[in-house]
């Protein structure tokens, strides 16, 4: 005889801790199951079958089956398409009802709909909460209900109802009884879903409180270890962002900020679902971007002549990671330099970054090339030289990372600034009909 039970789906919360879809599961009148599913639809399209990502994900849930082991119960984790999966599971348990957290994603809205129908036709209510973020879709409006599209005011009010509705932390660690008991069930190896172990170790995550306090201080500078490194575990869950705010509320302001522009960009993606392929401001598809495959093959290897912007790339080619500063230099390297499409770019980051999220990449992409909400003028044009005078000025990161940027060997530039900048400033005021005399563009 099946086991009555209710179901919790981990998608990007891969946690057991402070995890808001899971109390509801741990809470409700039936014993939980915790279950994954390594979704081929997902993974189908990762080329790279050293892809770190996978391999963290994998990480952390045996992190979670460890935990799950010693209280006597077990993570179920599937490989298929979530709707075969969900056929499997509910051939095997008698499901009353299916808890996950939601997810703003294009994919992931497809996924979860068709989920749910399939669900309601065999009589199980499927419940979403939020998570991922503190605010979500229309939770911080304007006064006369409309969407924020300029991130200063938005945390202001951000800030305002954080102090009316502080964040509540979920104490799932007092309902673990409710775990269904049951052995261990053997996790897929990573050779079964088609991927190969990497460099990556997955440890718990940590704020490291000195890094917090001086975060304003250093988090500019990527010679220096100046910021949090936690991207990665908040774009898979691996830590609460509402346990991180009370930790950073205190702390820094300039780190609380950081937290609020990622809130920010998923309340963009949610009402304006356009920018997952066109420009927030629309007249900038009009852009006659280049189409030259030599130039970015060589900004993507990190062989442009700038040293700054091939320091980046090659950090993230190596590693999977950029530094932020970095990110803003070779994206607006290559968009406004290169005048080369940003969805490229976004692209190209997409399969590499190891924190990748679509709503933060998306909207950090369009920022540098003056498309997106809040954007960067498009007559700001970063000058590499002067961002590694400022934020590099003993090379320290430039000579980790090329350090063969005083050689004769190393690539001329691949185009002069000044040149660049003339021609960016040329195409853009083409297409938008800016009033430009009013600026500085000398």
């Amino acid at each position: 005889m099946k086991k009555s039970v209710s179901i919790f789906w981990f998608r990007r919360d891969l946690r057991l801790e402070d995890n808001s879809g899971l109390w509801h599961a741990l809470t409700s009148d039936h014993p939980a199951v915790p279950v994954f599913i390594f979704d081929t639809n997902i993974l189908n399209d990762l080329t790279d079958k050293y892809d770190r990502r996978v391999h963290f994900i994998h990480q952390a849930l045996t992190h979670i089956q460890s935990k799950l082991a010693s209280i006597g119960s077990s993570l179920h984790v599937l490989y298929g398409t979530p709707l075969n999966c969900f056929q499997t599971l509910l051939n095997t348990y008698d499901v009353q009802a299916v808890y996950a957290n939601h997810d703003y994603e294009p994919y992931a809205a497809m996924r979860d709909n068709l989920i749910k129908d399939y669900l309601l036709h065999k009589n199980v209510s499927f419940n979403t909460f939020k998570d991922q973020v503190v605010f979500e879709k229309s939770e911080v409006m304007k006064d006369d209900g409309t969407p924020y599209t300029v991130f200063t005011p938005y945390s202001k009010k951000w800030k305002l109802l954080l102090q009316q509705y502080p964040v509540h932390l979920f104490d799932t660690h007092t309902h673990y009884s409710n775990f269904l008991p049951q052995s261990p069930i053997p996790l897929p190896h990573l050779d079964e879903i088609g991927f190969n172990h990497t460099d990556i170790v997955f440890s718990p995550p940590e704020l490291d409180v000195l890094i917090a306090k001086d975060y304003n201080l250093t988090r500019n500078f990527p010679g220096i270890k100046g910021t949090t490194r936690l991207s990665m575990h908040l774009r898979f869950g691996t830590i609460s962002i509402r346990s991180l705010v009370t930790q950073v509320l205190p702390l820094n302001e300039t780190l609380l900020n950081e937290l609020i522009w990622r809130d920010f960009y998923h309340m963009i993606l949610w009402h304006f679902p356009h920018v997952v392929n066109h420009a927030f401001k629309k007249e900038y598809d009009s852009i006659p971007w280049r189409d030259s495959t030599e130039d970015f093959e060589r900004w993507c290897s990190g062989l442009t002549g700038y040293p700054i912007v091939d320091a980046g790339m090659r950090e993230l080619n190596e590693t999977g990671y950029m530094h932020n500063r970095v990110r803003m230099i070779v994206a607006s390297f290559l968009t406004k330099h290169l005048l080369i499409d940003w969805r490229k770019g976004e692209a190209y980051f997409a399969q590499k970054l190891l924190d990748f999220d679509l709503a933060a990449n998306n909207g950090g992409w369009q920022w540098a090339a003056g498309s997106g909400c809040d954007a960067a003028p498009y007559f700001r044009i970063f000058n590499p030289h002067l961002q590694t005078e400022k934020f590099d000025p003993k090379h320290t990161y430039i000579a980790h990372w090329v350090p063969d940027y005083q050689e004769f060997s190393y690539p001329p530039c691949i185009i002069e600034h000044d040149v660049a900048r003339k021609r960016c400033l040329s195409v853009y005021k083409n297409v938008l009909d800016t009033k430009h005399d009013k600026y500085n563009l000398q």
